[in-house]
């Protein structure tokens, strides 16, 4: 099992660049994180780009199948593009197959313009946002749903059966904006710092979470407050870094993000790097591998986690 002071999940590998999807190797790096004692395994949302990713729920869905004890987790899901009412079924079906492992990131990405393509328009979409979540909320937990939005309206709606956590699985908020922030304390139980996020870049968003927070005298103990960080362990730290790069412009389209947001090079300096980001307050660490994942995985836990 890990030796690690904080808290550490891994990334799902759902993108393959190359194409080919390759569930043997998807279940073979599920069943050895769960062995090993990590606490959670996390996927992202990408529905529309060049890179081969899969769907976030139905990786999930893959994920539950082939484990037993490690918490499933979205970071996050594009909400604001999805009928709440469709949402919020595919969650609970998720939740009750998982036996109440659930965890469910929300946000609203950083793409206005992909919209349209959803047959939506970018036009109020954070308070179409806000809207759909309060309704898969009360979706989750009461009997019948009488709902007049300015998005969605509900008349005398069930939905059944509920999820198996009460009242329902946690709500993990995503986001940079201080109105994304705000938003995560208003509605949601957690914070994940995006993974396109520099530490100092999180550092600031903890800062103004923890403000909200005080603000609607939320406990911060509570509140629980992770990472995703894309990580590389590599005693040949330019290999490392062309290789992120490459990933990086084929996922975001950006390959100098990642020399800004990745943390990679021997053991040592991934533990530096990682504990700046624990030193802003993320009590969990979601460790993103995007190349070697079952390798870097073996190394996550017998060399790194020890010396964080």
């Amino acid at each position: 099992m890990l030796s690690s002071r904080v808290s550490l999940a891994v990334a799902i590998p759902q993108t393959f660049l190359d194409g080919r999807v390759d569930p043997a190797r998807l279940r073979r790096f599920l069943v050895r994180a769960e062995a090993l004692g990590f606490s959670g395994a996390w996927v992202v949302e990408q529905v529309i780009g060049t890179a081969a990713s899969l769907g976030p729920i139905e990786c999930l869905t893959y994920a539950a199948a082939v484990t037993e004890r490690m918490r499933l987790g979205v970071a996050v899901l594009l909400t604001a593009l999805r009928s709440p009412i469709h949402t919020a079924k595919s969650l609970i079906s998720l939740d009750q197959l998982s036996g109440g492992r659930l965890d469910v990131g929300v946000g609203l990405g950083g793409q206005p313009g992909v919209y349209p393509a959803f047959g939506l328009t970018s036009e109020r979409r954070a308070a179409r946002f806000g809207e759909g979540i309060r309704v898969v909320k009360r979706l989750w937990t009461e009997p019948r749903v009488t709902f007049a939005g300015d998005f969605y309206r509900l008349d005398g709606v069930a939905m059944e059966p509920k999820p198996l956590q009460r009242p329902h699985p946690p709500l993990w908020f995503g986001g940079h904006h201080p109105n994304a922030i705000r938003r995560a304390v208003e509605l949601g139980d957690a914070f994940m710092g995006a993974g396109s996020a520099s530490t100092a870049a999180f550092a600031e968003q903890v800062a103004v979470l923890r403000r909200h927070l005080e603000d609607a005298r939320r406990d911060p103990a509570t509140f629980p407050v992770a990472k995703r960080v894309y990580v590389a362990i590599d005693a040949d730290r330019g290999r490392a870094g062309r290789r992120l790069a490459e990933w990086f412009g084929a996922f975001y389209r950006r390959p100098e993000l990642a020399a800004e947001v990745s943390v990679w090079g021997s053991v040592d300096e991934v533990a530096d790097g990682l504990r700046a980001v624990t030193a802003t307050g993320a009590g969990m660490l979601m460790l993103n591998p995007v190349l070697d994942e079952e390798e870097q995985l073996e190394r996550f836990a017998a060399d790194l986690a020890p010396r964080l």
